[in-house]
């Protein structure tokens, strides 16, 4: 082999030694890999990078809430979360008893989620509550309306106190007597029809009011 000969050789040599070095070496700027294809054709596209959204609910609604758990027990049992902006309890328009649900308003969204988390499905004075998040485009605007109005209880004793004992006139009072009467014989009909022997009492009074519970026209 001639002098040119080896030249040659060695050219081709380092040759095939660069070509290889260069496919093993790692490119330093590579190209991001590719999420999907589309389908019509065309170069590879990366997925959009979505940030989570967060939340902004702060209202809880509260279910199954037992007797006695009101706006306060719920403002002062709630308070260990943290900063409690609000509490409503549902109620009976008439009567101002509760219908065992109501809200509350967190014044932090974390707080709220929390919340919502560790309370759902606690036992609580033999009522498993429930509790979760209300978004806020489900919240209406009426929903803490009135919500600061103290509750006070119905006095139906005296009510029926006041219906018993005011003044009737004498139509008022045949009417009272005539249901007495009917209610007596109903009840003697259904001693008879179950076969018991027994001598029902005269009813004892006065068919004529006192003058007291009687009101007379000036005619």
């Amino acid at each position: 082999m001639g002098a040119k000969a080896k030249k040659a050789l060695k050219k081709n040599m380092k040759k095939i030694s660069a070509s290889s070095s260069s496919q093993l070496a790692v490119p330093q700027n590579p190209k991001p890999s590719a999420d999907f294809l589309p389908l019509g054709g065309g170069p590879a596209r990366k997925a959009p990078v979505t940030k989570p959204l967060e939340s902004k609910a702060t209202v809880l609604y509260i279910g199954r809430l037992p007797h006695g758990f009101y706006e306060t027990e719920i403002e002062a049992f709630f308070t260990q979360f943290g900063t409690v902006k609000r509490v409503r309890v549902a109620r009976n328009k008439k009567t101002g008893k509760s219908k065992h649900f109501g809200f509350i308003q967190f014044e932090d969204p974390e707080v709220a989620e929390i919340a919502a988390g560790a309370m759902n499905d606690y036992l609580l004075l033999e009522h498993m509550l429930q509790v979760r998040v209300i978004p806020p485009e489900h919240v209406k605007p009426n929903l803490w309306k009135g919500f600061k109005c103290q509750y006070k209880p119905v006095d139906w004793v005296q009510i029926e106190r006041k219906q018993h004992n005011k003044e009737r006139t004498l139509e008022e009072h045949r009417k009272m007597l005539h249901k007495v009467v009917k209610r007596d014989q109903k009840r003697r009909k259904r001693i008879e029809a179950a076969g018991i022997q027994y001598q029902c009492p005269e009813l004892v009074g006065n068919t004529q009011p006192l003058p007291k519970k009687i009101k007379f026209s000036e005619d």
